[in-house]
């Protein structure tokens, strides 16, 4: 076995962020992921905000992936028909749209159950298929509001000041990377045993479970302001005690070029420090003095060489040129029938014996649709051709072009 779920076949029915970041990492660690998209495109696929490359937005080319692409109207009961026949022959299916849809489709878990007995049923949602927020949508602001985040976050700016909203989407990525594990233990199960079952994740259940907060209150038995207000007069009335300097100014250290992050301050990290500045009192001036003139990389290594965790300060677009980042693998170049080679970011989990790797960038709209109609589902040549004249698929002439180009490496 070169990769660990190569024997796996998954229908993504998802879209957006966190459906697609589950999947994908699942298509990096071997398994055939069919992304299932509308006639007119996935969500990253319609022009609203944004540059859009090679048609899709630039988080779709990010989420998506090593996947094949496959388009079914699902609002015409021969594309119903079709996702049936392809439940029949994969072993996992994953939905996160709005609540009740699958079951307004004829595709709820009892009935894929009748379909494939053993199938493995995956339902990302923002509250999940219980409890009294069920029928409500979510995106990842909505549970990183719900779940504490957006409030704290806001707080450690200015406890007075409004909440403020997390970078990156974490309120997505975080409940897909669950689902992901869940999906990889159910597979397990079902390898002991032959039975599939349903996986229900929540935006709001995983991140209240990533809170510590919650934790911290229930062993202290008070809130946020609370204890806010606590440890301000417990610093108030503090006896004055000495305090490193370096202590004091952890965080984002200017420098020449921008900022370098220093933190956890090591009693021989700061030693070395002494000794660095020749001093065995220093001050909040003098290191701040001393790396004035450094660029964030150079007072980065300053930092990391004396034991300090520490970091420039970068942006994204900084990051790729990182030498940690090209040392660990992390950037990939795939062949965009489009766009030609672009670089994508690389499975970030190193396994030993079975590592995972992107291995296609995303699909175009329908890019695989002969491809999966044909060759899996047995239909021939007339057939697919009468599904696209009535509209329950879509096939672009132009693919046959591009991919007529990238197989030939143009």
């Amino acid at each position: 076995m070169e990769k660990i779920l190569e024997d796996i076949r998954v229908i993504d029915l998802t879209h957006v962020w966190m459906g697609p970041w589950c999947t994908m990492m699942l298509a990096e660690m071997g398994a055939e992921v069919i992304k299932v998209e509308p006639p007119w495109g996935a969500l990253g696929r319609i022009e609203e905000r944004g540059q859009m490359y090679g048609g899709a937005a630039p988080s779709f080319h990010h989420l998506n992936l090593s996947k094949k692409g496959l388009v079914l109207n699902l609002k015409d009961s021969k594309g119903i028909e079709l996702i049936k026949q392809l439940i029949s022959k994969s072993d996992v299916i994953i939905s996160n749209y709005a609540p009740g849809t699958m079951e307004k489709m004829g595709l709820g878990y009892e009935e894929c159950k009748k379909i494939r007995p053993n199938i493995i049923y995956c339902v990302l949602s923002g509250f999940g298929d219980t409890g009294p927020y069920s029928p409500y949508s979510s995106y990842a602001m909505v549970a990183e509001a719900i779940a504490g985040y957006t409030r704290q976050l806001g707080d450690s700016i200015d406890p007075n000041g409004p909440p403020k909203g997390m970078v990156g989407f974490f309120g997505d990525l975080a409940p897909a990377t669950t689902m992901a594990m869940g999906i990889i233990g159910a597979i397990r199960y079902r390898d002991k045993t032959g039975v599939g079952q349903k996986l229900d994740i929540a935006q709001f259940d995983s991140m209240f479970a990533y809170n510590t907060q919650v934790t911290t209150y229930w062993l202290s038995g008070k809130n946020e302001v609370q204890r806010r207000a606590e440890d301000q007069e417990r610093r108030k009335n503090a006896p004055p005690r000495n305090i490193d300097p370096l202590q004091q100014i952890g965080g984002n250290l200017k420098v020449k070029d921008g900022y370098v992050m220093v933190t956890g301050m090591r009693p021989k990290a700061i030693e070395a420090l002494k000794e660095k500045l020749g001093n065995e009192e220093i001050t909040k001036e003098m290191i701040l003095e001393c790396i004035a003139g450094m660029t964030k990389y150079e007072a980065f290594h300053f930092f990391a060489k004396m034991g300090m965790p520490c970091a420039p300060v970068l942006y994204a677009s900084e990051a790729t040129h990182d030498p940690q980042i090209a040392a660990r693998d992390m950037i990939v170049t795939v062949d965009h029938p489009i766009l030609g080679k672009i670089k994508a970011s690389n499975f970030a989990l190193k396994m030993s014996e079975t590592p995972g790797t992107v291995t296609s960038a995303a699909p175009l709209l329908g890019q695989h649709q002969k491809e999966i109609i044909m060759g899996l589902l047995g239909y021939n040549e007339q057939e697919f051709n009468d599904l696209v004249q009535e509209g329950v698929i879509a096939y672009q002439p132009d693919i046959d072009k591009y991919l007529e180009n990238l197989n030939k490496g143009n």
